[in-house]
């Protein structure tokens, strides 16, 4: 229906009730009916007026109705309030009396009228146009304000599949009450039986507010379920119209690491990063090309974008240089580590003030089976850049390690925990800083196990765990690379730096949560243990007991820094004889190097 009809038709209807609540009033409040007396036509004529009036004035015929709510029912009162005081006035001035019986009748069956005539519209659209039909029925954790929200727009959207039949709250006030229309049925521990007794196919956590363990530990109630779990998006962007209801995402695996994820201090980093040359190794991998997104937010005046495949590269290149456009320069450097002439000549062009060295072999069992190449490129890779830094006057140089380097048992840990010394022993020895960040598993970057499992479960399984027991500490990408633009601000040189990564997390849970997160049960696709690998551990660690230290540094950031004696020597024998060793040796002598005397040696500051 057109604007100009809608009005008509509005104002039509609004003057019929008009004259026919005051009539009406009248013949009640009266013992006889005098229906062109000179008191009621003045009074009919006055609220007729009043009426459109304040209906222009509050909007009345500028709302949609089939939204209306408290405000439009505000509205409506007032307008009706407004137009029967002045009546009355009116009544006051020209008959010298007020007829008070009429008027409260007239209020109460004009309010009641106008109300009904539109809230009308509102309920056979909810209970009609919008009913349950071929919807899957929604159980909505959370009666709160979002949870409301949530349920309302559901429920006044029929482009939505979603229909939501009832809350859970752990509010015990509100249990056994009505929210929106929709009951509250009680707390978490309902889930699983009201799911059953209500036939819910589709679940929806409307808890902004919640932490990362909470969702955690409510999922876990979900998943005895068969229900699809998904969680709305930020209220802000909900309340401010960015997103809506139709952008209700599945929970993540990420969403269950039960950690708050860390916050950054962005004037710290502004300070080092802003209007600074900065160069990337490995930029066009997981972690170097998050870091190299988050840096650009920063405006560094030369954004030096590094790495040995031509493909990731261009492809980070152009992605930033959509989003940021001409406002940074982004130059592209195809080069490989290895080559220590290279990395030098790259080095003495930019002159960058901050390196952030991600580039590294990370695969724990394809670094087994090719220790050569871990010395390559984990040692002399990082040798080179460190050396080609420390002759370039870097200012800070930030190296991206693991939590496999704490008392390694595999060549990728070995390695990179002999790479950690030798930037520790350059450190002492250069006007650069040099510092190191150590990781945990990384969810989602090339080589994790997420895509791997996801793979696995898009074929129907089943998904291999290498043991019932094996733990790790997982954090996001995004997490990571915020880590490694903090540990540059905090850089004094030689550190180590930590993120607390809460409780390690067990594989066979990461599975499992992940096989529930893709719809389907445990006992559809299977979960095999295959055996642990070699070089694998069972716990990983993130310091040894001889680098803990106690106090943060920063919220959720540890530091551990340990002063070397003579291991550089014993690395320098290594470097010029492991093209001469057979595998075996060159596993054996990595894994002592790495972990020799290291409990004597090593002295925590």
């Amino acid at each position: 229906m057109s604007y100009s009809k809608r009005l008509v038709l509005l104002m039509g209807i609004d003057s019929f009730i008009v004259l026919f609540a005051i009539y009406a009033s009248h013949f009640i409040a009266s013992s006889s009916f005098y229906p062109f007396s000179y008191a009621l036509a003045i009074s009919a004529a006055t609220l007729f007026l009043c009426h459109h009036l304040f209906a222009y004035k509050y909007k009345l015929y500028h709302k949609v109705w089939k939204y209306a709510s408290i405000m439009e029912l505000i509205s409506i009162m007032k307008a009706v309030t407004f137009s029967i005081a002045i009546t009355m006035l009116v009544q006051a001035l020209f008959t010298g009396q007020i007829f008070w019986r009429t008027m409260l009748i007239t209020w109460l069956m004009h309010m009641f009228l106008i109300g009904g005539i539109r809230f009308s519209w509102r309920l056979y659209r909810d209970k009609c146009v919008n009913g349950l039909g071929n919807r899957k029925k929604t159980l909505i954790i959370g009666a709160g304000s979002a949870g409301t929200l949530v349920a309302r727009q559901l429920m006044q959207n029929p482009d939505v599949d979603l229909c939501p039949v009832a809350f859970i709250d752990d509010d015990e006030t509100k249990h056994r009450l009505e929210i929106v229309g929709l009951p509250v049925i009680g707390g978490r521990e309902q889930i699983v039986q009201a799911v059953a007794k209500l036939n819910i196919t589709n679940i929806i956590i409307a808890i902004p507010s919640l932490k990362k363990r909470e969702l955690n530990a409510i999922v876990q109630q979900c998943n005895p379920t068969k229900a699809k779990v998904q969680i709305i998006p930020m209220f802000e962007d909900l309340m401010e119209g960015k997103v809506s209801v139709n952008e209700m995402r599945d929970v993540q695996v990420e969403d269950l690491l039960g950690r708050d994820p860390i916050n950054l201090d962005t004037e710290s980093i502004r300070k080092y990063i802003t209007g600074s040359t900065v160069l990337v190794t490995g930029a066009g991998g997981s972690i170097g090309s998050e870091i190299c997104r988050q840096l650009a937010v920063f405006s560094p005046r030369k954004l030096i974008l590094l790495g040995h495949g031509e493909n990731s590269i261009y492809s980070i290149e152009m992605e930033l240089r959509s989003s940021f456009g001409q406002d940074i320069e982004f130059i592209t450097e195809i080069a490989d580590i290895q080559d220590r002439d290279r990395m030098f000549r790259v080095m003495r062009l930019h002159k960058p003030r901050v390196v952030f060295h991600a580039a590294a072999h990370k695969h724990v069992p394809l670094m087994e089976r090719n220790p050569e190449e871990s010395i390559k490129n984990n040692i002399i890779g990082t040798k080179n850049t460190a050396e080609a830094a420390d002759r370039a006057g870097v200012e800070t140089f930030v190296m991206i390690s693991t939590d496999k380097a704490v008392n390694p048992t595999s060549v990728m840990g070995a390695s990179k925990r002999i790479a950690e010394m030798i930037i520790q022993e350059l450190d002492r020895r250069s006007h650069t800083r040099f510092v190191a960040v150590r990781f945990g598993n990384v969810l989602g970057s090339r080589g994790s196990v997420i895509p791997l499992f996801k793979e696995q479960i898009r074929k129907g399984g089943p998904v291999t765990v290498t043991h019932p027991d094996m733990v790790r500490y997982f954090m996001t990408i995004p997490e990571a690379s915020r880590l490694v633009l903090q540990a540059g601000s905090l850089a004094r040189g030689g550190e180590i730096f930590v993120l607390d990564m809460g409780q390690p997390v067990k594989i066979v849970d990461l599975a499992t949560n992940l096989i529930k997160l893709s719809g389907y049960d445990v006992e559809d696709i299977g979960i095999r243990f295959s055996g642990i690998r070699p070089g694998e551990k069972l716990f990983e660690e993130l310091l040894n007991e001889n680098e803990v230290h106690e106090e943060q540094v920063y919220p959720k950031i540890y530091i551990g820094k340990a002063t070397l004696t003579d291991e550089m020597a014993d690395v320098a024998v290594i470097l010029q004889n492991y093209e001469k060793w057979d595998r075996l040796v060159i596993q054996d002598r990595l894994l002592q190097l790495a972990n020799q005397k290291k409990s004597k040696k090593l002295i925590v500051v």
